[in-house]
């Protein structure tokens, strides 16, 4: 956060706009652990309010940008305050993607109700969330403490996510080779699986921008892929 300053209006509005980022996380974090919830356990009525509460993550990141606007036009700020800002706008559009990506796995309820989720996808599905989530937690705690190392950490552990991703798609091809009656099913589950990858991919663009925020210059290197799941075709004997 930046230093106070002699009007105390203006460290009341980089308040606002930390404090709105920290409450649409929380909402961002919420609708995606029900997602996969009401996805495993054919939950329509949990479904249902995740789609719901997409529209109020819609109108916070709306009133971030319009206080920020409203903030750079009145302060002119320059140096940290102004990547303060910035990162603000650039972290809330990356939550309102969240949030999307939350919302679309819930719209797949309905469409996998009538045969559910294999108990072993089910798993896969679960353990690849929690993993997301838990990128997505921490990235949240780090804007919190604005920790250049820990935003680098995390930024790191994407890799995780994407091995995951990689395995679950393997998995579900298999299914699908294997009777041609899970086709329908799998695919919806593979949409679901990349939302779930792009959440963490989200995470870690939040990370980065943390980063830049605080040291004022974007993390070194290339970002760490592991996500090989454009490679896989049908197995062959």
């Amino acid at each position: 956060m930046a230093s106070t300053h002699i009007l105390s209006a203006y460290d009341d509005e980089l308040k606002y706009l930390s404090r709105r980022i920290s409450e649409m996380g929380g909402l961002a974090e919420q609708m995606c652990s029900d997602a996969v919830r009401a996805l495993v356990n054919s939950d329509a009525a949990l479904a249902q309010k995740v789609i719901s509460d997409d529209v109020i993550l819609d109108h916070a990141e709306r009133e971030i940008g319009d206080k920020a606007i409203v903030t750079i036009a009145r302060r002119q700020p320059v140096a940290a305050d102004l990547r303060e800002i910035v990162g603000s706008l650039r972290i809330a559009s990356d939550l309102e993607r969240v949030g999307d990506l939350g919302k679309n796995t819930a719209k797949r309820v309905i469409a996998v109700q009538g045969t559910g989720v294999p108990r072993k996808l089910a798993r896969g599905l679960e353990h690849l969330s929690d993993l997301a989530l838990v990128q997505l937690k921490d990235v949240l705690d780090v804007y919190a403490t604005r920790s250049a190392e820990k935003a680098e950490a995390i930024r790191i552990r994407d890799e995780e996510i994407d091995a995951m991703y990689t395995s679950l798609f393997r998995e579900l091809l298999t299914y699908m080779m294997e009777d041609p009656r899970n086709i329908t099913t799998c695919t919806h589950l593979l949409f679901c699986a990349k939302n779930i990858e792009r959440i963490g991919d989200h995470a870690t663009n939040i990370a980065e921008t943390i980063y830049y925020m605080t040291t004022g210059a974007q993390p070194e290197g290339d970002r760490p892929k592991d996500d090989s799941s454009n490679t896989l075709g049908a197995i062959t004997e």
